[in-house]
C-alpha cells in the first residue's frame, strides 16, 4: 500500500479508536434457556413473533422447545425457515413479507450466523421499509429503532448474537456486504448448550475456529480496549480448553456451554475492536462461491497471521500464553510462532484443509478488490495491505499452489 493510502487508513482508524468510549456499545443480556423467552418477550409488550431459521435447524427439531413455550404462553409464532448459508436479499424480503402478513412485533434469529444475520436484516427492513438494504451497507446507516431482536445461536462460533453487524449477499451481483449499526445488537442472546449438542463434529470445529478468528483478530488489531482484550484472552483460553472436547463428544454440556461463552465473548470483542483481513477475504469467498464463513476463516487464519510478520508477534505471544502454549519466559517471536503452529495443528486435527477448492484464479483480482474495499480503512490491522498484496493471499489458497 502506498504511503498516502496508509496515512489515510491509519488516520481514520485513529479517529474511530478515539470515538469508541463515546459510542453506544452494549452487550446483549444473556439468557440460559429458550423456555425463559416468552416471559421476556411479553414483558416487552410483544405477543406475535417471527422466528427466522434454516431448513437444517427445523429438520433437527431444535426450535420445538421454543415454539412449544411460546404456544403455552398464548403467543403466536410465524416461522421462516428458508435461510441459506450467506443469506441473500431474496430471503430477507421473503421473511419480511411473512413478518408483515402475520403482524409480528418481535424477531428471533435461531441458528447459525446466517439465520441471525437474516433476522437482523428483516428487522432493518421492518423499521425502514422505504430504504433498500444496499443503502444501509457500511457504518451507521440504519439509524432506526428496530423491533425487539433476540438471537438464539445453535453454533458456538459466529458471534452474531452479540454484534452490530449483519452480512448479506446481493442476490443479483453475489457481492457480500456488511451492515454495521448499533440497533443491530440483539437485546437478548440465549446461550443454551442443549441446543448445540446435535451440531455435527465438522461444524463444531469450523464454527469454533470462527470464534477463535474473532478473538484473535480483535486482539491483535490496533483498536483494542481493556475489556476487549480481556474478552479475547478469555475466549482464546476457553476455545483451546474446550473445542477438542466438544468436537469429540458433542454431548458434553460443559464443553458446549464454555464454547458458547467463548463465542459470546469473542463476539463482544470484535464488535468493538473489529476484525481484519481474514474476514475481508472470507466474506468475498462467501459472497462469490458461497463458501461457509467458518470454514473460510479457519483455512485463512494462519496464513494471514504469518503475513503480518513481526508486527503481530507481541500480541500473538500474549495469546499463546493465555492458551497455555508458551510460558512467560518464551521470547515473543517464538511464542507467536507456537501460536500459529497450534492453529495449524488444530485445523489438521479437525480435517480442515489449507486451500479453497472453489477458488478460481481468474476471479482473484476481483475478489482482492472486494476485500480491500471492505478492510480499508475500517479494519485496524497490524499491517495494511492493498488489493495487490491481498491477491497474493488468494493465490496461496488455490489448490494448485499446494
Amino acid at each position: 500500500m502506498n504511503p498516502v493510502q496508509q496515512i489515510c487508513c491509519r488516520a481514520f482508524q485513529a479517529a474511530l479508536r478515539l470515538a469508541i468510549p463515546l459510542l453506544p456499545y452494549r452487550r446483549p443480556e444473556t439468557v440460559e434457556r429458550v423456555e425463559d423467552l416468552p416471559a421476556i418477550i411479553r414483558a416487552r409488550g410483544c405477543t406475535r413473533v417471527l422466528l427466522v431459521t434454516d431448513p437444517g435447524v427445523m429438520a433437527l427439531g431444535l426450535t420445538r422447545r421454543l415454539e412449544e413455550s411460546l404456544t403455552l404462553a398464548g403467543m403466536s409464532c410465524a416461522v421462516y425457515d428458508r435461510t441459506v448459508a450467506n443469506p441473500t436479499t431474496v430471503q430477507v424480503e421473503e421473511a419480511r413479507e411473512l413478518y408483515l402478513e402475520r403482524g409480528c412485533q418481535a424477531i428471533i434469529g435461531f441458528g447459525g450466523g446466517s439465520s441471525m444475520d437474516c433476522a437482523k436484516a428483516v428487522a432493518i427492513r421492518a423499521a425502514r421499509p422505504r430504504k433498500p438494504l444496499s443503502k444501509c451497507r457500511g457504518i451507521l446507516k440504519v439509524r432506526a429503532r428496530l423491533p425487539l431482536l433476540i438471537a438464539v445461536p445453535t453454533t458456538a462460533g459466529t458471534g452474531s448474537e452479540t454484534t452490530l453487524a449483519a452480512v448479506i449477499t446481493d442476490a443479483d451481483t453475489r457481492h457480500k456486504y456488511a451492515i454495521n449499526d448499533f440497533p443491530l445488537i440483539p437485546r437478548y442472546a440465549v446461550l443454551d448448550p442443549a441446543i448445540t449438542v446435535s451440531l455435527p463434529p465438522a461444524l463444531t470445529a469450523s464454527t469454533g475456529m470462527d470464534a477463535l478468528t474473532h478473538a484473535v483478530e480483535a486482539y491483535i488489531g490496533r483498536s483494542t480496549t481493556r475489556d476487549t482484550r480481556e474478552a479475547s484472552l478469555t475466549a482464546v483460553r476457553l476455545i483451546f480448553e474446550n473445542l477438542d472436547t466438544a468436537y469429540a463428544d458433542g454431548n458434553n454440556l460443559t464443553a458446549r456451554r464454555n464454547m458458547l461463552h467463548a463465542s459470546y465473548l469473542a463476539g463482544c470483542a470484535f464488535t468493538k475492536s473489529y476484525v481484519g483481513y481474514v474476514h475481508a477475504v472470507a466474506h468475498s469467498l462467501g459472497g462469490v462461491y458461497n463458501v461457509p464463513h467458518g470454514r473460510a476463516n479457519a483455512v485463512i487464519l494462519p496464513m494471514v497471521l504469518e503475513a503480518y510478520g513481526s508486527a503481530a508477534h507481541r500480541r500473538l505471544a500474549e495469546l499463546a500464553r493465555a492458551a497455555g502454549i508458551a510460558g512467560a519466559d518464551v521470547p515473543a517471536p517464538e511464542a507467536a510462532g507456537r501460536f500459529i503452529q497450534a492453529v495449524k495443528d488444530m485445523k489438521r486435527r479437525f480435517g480442515i484443509g489449507d486451500t479453497i477448492p472453489e477458488l478460481k484464479r481468474a476471479d482473484i483480482p476481483r475478489l482482492a478488490r472486494y476485500a480491500a474495499r471492505e478492510g480499508n480503512p475500517l479494519y485496524p490491522v497490524p499491517v495494511l495491505m492493498d488489493a495487490g498484496e491481498l491477491a497474493r493471499l488468494y493465490e496461496g489458497l488455490l489448490e494448485e499452489s499446494v
